[in-house]
């Protein structure tokens, strides 16, 4: 292949190679993303069928957000090196080959190990599709094509808990992963036959040492976190596990601060507004989108539904997170950003609140006005977080600003799931201290996974007290969510202001400015 300007293509024949790059792009997201909330609601279903422990749950969760959070600003800076196209197809292969290996997992380990693949993959389709989008479309059209990419985005949120369950329930856990394969098959010959590959000349050396020290802080960190309630947060190796988190955050600052081309410019930070939007999204990722897991095992575990019947009782939040931005877009677009985004994450955190009216003996629909208001929140701060992300910083920035929105948001997914079980298996413990004394521990673990029958085996008065631990737990994580998630909003409607924004200049007869790319001949 040799690089050469880009050909001549008649109007017609583009526009049809166009929109199958969008179908292709399109499909890749909706399985990277499903794969965040699908895997959530066969979680107890996992654990009987592989004899997961609550500290396996978690890494089920976080080797996939880990993976995706670490990488997408790599794969990134990979693919202005080596073309967008290359990347993509990487990215859709590792994925699905990934998703046939858990689909087949015959141990916990490996549902793991192959989930944390799944991410490497993942990322690197997140890192591109929107940059695939912006190559094929200009004008009115890609402004249609994001709106088409981010309705994607919504119903794979949405749809994710429900599919799920519906898979689980009727034909195994396995099928939510193999599910992928004809999917990610069919978007590979796409992406393979439709698709241009786009490069950035200018892109000639990659950031390994950035990559190295940013994956290790977060790998360390989460270890940290998921590993302390049972080795003791005061012992060596988690104090170990904490300060070399920190030395290796630490040198990824000094190494980007350092670099010509850093996959983390750090001098965006100097913007206010993107600093507001940067801790809102880390909010959100970390205190609302990490509670999932522990809604689906209340569901499940505590009240006893099948996965079909968790899955469908989380739709009014999940529903709304996908509606709202259609339906609200219009007098949204009208008022401030920060008003906008910081609104909509007061909306989440204020809907977290409202799941504290849990108790032992409440049924599930206690949990609904917290559910409308948080898929209310996030349904009014997602479109936000893109338009705000990508309005503070210049033109030229873009790409780097929408990926390192995209890690913060996975990021704080993360560390949310590590931090909120950790602390959460450490409240079932003391309560179940306060209650039964004898082998606390032992039944904090088993009812934090495998929920309160698996605890009580029949006898009454373990029940009651699991019971009142798994709800003290949860009310807990509520607690920090909303503390967590209202910092967030303070954030954002503080540092957003609409004179951080970059106004349009151009005007539809001012050509665009060229942007130097190489495309290759295939």
């Amino acid at each position: 292949m040799t690089a050469a300007a880009t050909p001549i293509v008649p109007p017609s024949v583009s526009a049809s190679r166009n929109r199958w790059t969008l179908i292709a792009v399109c499909a890749g997201t909706f399985m990277l993303l499903v794969d965040v909330t699908i895997v959530q609601v066969a979680l107890p279903t996992i654990q009987r069928h592989l004899s997961a422990s609550f500290t396996d749950l978690q890494w089920v969760i976080d080797a996939y957000a880990l993976s995706l959070a670490a990488l997408i600003l790599t794969w990134g800076s990979i693919s202005d090196r080596f073309g967008r196209k290359h990347v993509f197809i990487a990215g859709l292969t590792v994925f699905t080959a990934s998703s046939l290996l858990c689909g087949l997992a015959q141990s916990i380990n490996m549902l793991i190990w192959s989930r944390a693949l799944q991410g490497v993959g993942g990322a690197a389709m997140f890192a591109t599709g929107l940059a695939l989008i912006a190559q094929d479309f200009h004008g009115p059209a890609r402004g249609k094509a994001i709106a088409a990419w981010g309705a994607t985005v919504g119903g794979a949120v949405a749809i994710g808990p429900l599919v799920g369950g519906v898979l689980t329930s009727g034909i195994g856990w396995r099928w939510i992963f193999i599910v992928n394969v004809p999917i990610g098959v069919v978007a590979i010959w796409l992406a393979s036959t439709k698709m241009r590959n786009q490069k950035d000349p200018g892109a000639n050396r990659l950031d390994g040492l950035g990559l190295v020290s940013f994956s290790a802080g977060m790998l360390l960190l989460e270890l940290g976190l998921i590993r302390g309630n049972s080795l003791g947060w005061s012992s060596g190796p988690i104090v170990a596990m904490f300060c070399g988190s920190v030395a290796a955050f630490l040198a990824f600052v000094f190494i980007e601060l350092h670099q010509s081309r850093p996959m983390f410019d750090l001098s965006l930070f100097r913007k206010p507004g993107f600093s507001g939007v940067s801790l809102g999204t880390f909010a959100i990722g970390g205190g609302m989108f990490a509670l999932m897991p522990y809604l689906t095992l209340y569901l499940q575990n505590d009240l006893g539904y099948s996965p079909l019947g968790g899955g469908l009782r989380l739709l009014p939040m999940t529903v709304l997170t996908f509606a709202v931005p259609f339906i609200f877009r219009s007098p949204i677009s009208k008022l401030p950003p920060g008003v906008v985004l910081g609104g909509g994450i007061a909306i989440s955190a204020a809907g977290i609140a409202a799941l504290l009216a849990v108790g032992p003996s409440s049924g599930w629909t206690v949990l609904i006005p917290g559910m409308v208001l948080s898929g209310l929140g996030i349904g009014i701060a997602n479109p936000a977080i893109a338009r705000v992300g990508l309005g503070v910083v210049p033109p030229e920035r873009s790409g780097m600003a929408s990926g390192l929105s995209n890690t913060f948001r996975i990021g704080g997914l993360a560390t949310g799931v590590a931090a909120l079980g950790a602390v959460f298996q450490q409240r079932i413990t003391t309560s179940m201290s306060a209650s039964v004394g004898a082998h606390a521990a032992a039944l904090g673990r088993v009812i934090s996974s495998a929920g309160i029958k698996a605890a009580a085996h029949g006898q009454t008065k373990i029940a009651d007290a699991a019971r009142v631990a798994f709800v003290s737990g949860l009310r807990t994580i509520f607690v920090i969510g909303a503390i967590l998630v209202g910092f967030g909003a303070v954030a954002a409607a503080c540092l957003v202001r609409s004179k951080d924004f970059h106004s349009a200049t151009t005007s539809a007869s001012t050509p665009e400015p060229a942007i130097p790319i190489a495309t290759e001949r295939t």
